[in-house]
């Protein structure tokens, strides 16, 4: 009895250091609106493949955590000389989806139609997000994209790292997973931001994203 409760002590210490070395994804830098970037005549357009580009997003709580998926509706980026200079893409809001749950689950259908309602994304009301590209600059070996994120009715700047590339006719732009703080574009429901004496139910602002953008040449 004593050796297999020092093996169940084992497990869990185990299992404790594996979460804490886990490295949270670092929160994009995030400040008030700015001006939207321009492209020169020289530039080349690339109009996006939102087949292949998506948005892959992670929601945590204390008891737990959710993923899936949003979809592209539309983007264009212009590119000059190789870089990234201008763009932007819109954001289907009601194309949630919850992966880690069972399409046919109904818990599956109750988080992701409380995730449209007035409570987080208010899809209704605004089906779309948006995303503006303002800058785009080299800083400590990373490349990092800055951007107006529009999301109901609040716009923010946020800076995260990406990388691109391009291949014959098509540029692809993904990034490293970053967080942004929903509190800061009004999504309370269960943000300790917001409300006292949530206990453990709360849920955590930080969304986890990861974007990936292919785009054709037109």
């Amino acid at each position: 009895m004593k050796t297999n409760f020092l093996k169940f002590l084992t497990i869990v210490a185990i299992g404790a250091a594996v979460v804490s070395c886990k490295k949270k994804a670092d929160e994009a830098a995030t400040t008030e609106a700015e001006e939207v970037a321009t492209s020169e005549a020289t530039s080349t357009k690339y109009m996006v493949n939102t087949d292949e580009s998506v948005i892959e997003w992670t929601g945590h709580k204390p008891t737990g955590q959710h993923n899936g998926t949003i979809n592209i509706e539309s983007g264009v980026f212009t590119v000059n000389d190789g870089t990234l200079e201008s763009g932007t893409f819109i954001v289907d809001m009601n194309s949630i989806v919850d992966l880690d749950m069972p399409a046919d689950d109904p818990m599956n259908a109750k988080l992701v139609g409380h995730l449209k309602s007035a409570d987080f994304f208010e899809v209704e009301t605004y089906p779309s997000a948006a995303f503006e590209v303002t800058g785009f600059e080299m800083a400590n070996g990373k490349a990092m994209l800055s951007g107006n994120l529009t999301l109901k009715d609040t716009k923010n700047n946020v800076t995260f790292p990406v990388t691109t590339s391009q291949d014959g006719d098509t540029f692809t732009l993904s990034s490293e997973m970053f967080t942004i703080d929903r509190s800061k574009w009004n999504v309370k429901y269960g943000s300790k931001s917001f409300f006292d004496n949530l206990g453990d139910k709360f849920i955590n602002d930080d969304i986890e994203l990861k974007i990936t953008v292919k785009a054709n040449k037109s």
